[in-house]
């Protein structure tokens, strides 16, 4: 014969803590809105100070307040292997301001100047964001030979690359490998 089963136990434990003894705990509980437009403003208000919040985390590279985007082992890679050189893709924006004021100024010399400059950019830009895709490649495949978003991660780290380093999000962690021509020789 088998042996009847003794029920589960159903409580949690302790006793359920009267109203003032929880009130006490968690502060002083806000009335509630006398309108809708106190509610509503009240919602914003909060909704305002979750986004600072995450926000200021973000800033500072908290990884609890990362987006999904940024979340994960594989994408601190890819942020590390893309901080950690020079890129070509922040010249862009500030050569095509140049380029801009050049044709408003109707100076020939100038606008051939900064087109040739321009141009020169965007052959050196092509160059370097194949070498990084490549980098990016080749080190994702070592560390996480099992992650199938590869071309997703290439993307992203191609995107961090044309961004000024102060305005990215997450902050860089690493600094860029330093120019050769400014090397101390000692």
């Amino acid at each position: 014969m088998t042996e009847p089963v003794a029920p589960a136990p159903t409580g949690k434990g302790r006793p359920t803590p009267k109203r003032s003894a929880a009130e006490r705990r968690r502060g002083p509980v806000a009335p509630p809105p006398k309108t809708r437009k106190e509610a509503a403003q009240r919602a914003r208000e909060k909704a305002i100070a979750a986004r600072s919040t995450i926000r200021d985390g973000a800033a500072r590279g908290d990884a609890r307040f990362l987006s999904k985007r940024d979340a994960g082992p594989v994408r601190k890679l890819v942020r590390d292997t893309v901080d950690g050189k020079r890129n070509i893709g922040v010249i862009i924006l500030p050569l095509a301001v140049l380029l801009l004021l050049g044709n408003i100024s109707g100076n020939r010399t100038f606008i051939a100047i900064i087109t040739a400059l321009w141009l020169a950019s965007v052959v050196a830009l092509l160059i370097d964001t194949v070498l990084t895709g490549v980098l990016i490649r080749r080190r994702v495949r070592g560390a996480f030979p099992e992650d199938g978003r590869i071309p997703a991660h290439v993307g992203y780290g191609l995107l961090r690359s044309t961004v000024f380093r102060r305005f990215r999000l997450p902050p860089p962690a690493v600094s860029p490998a330093p120019l050769p021509w400014s090397r101390r020789r000692g």
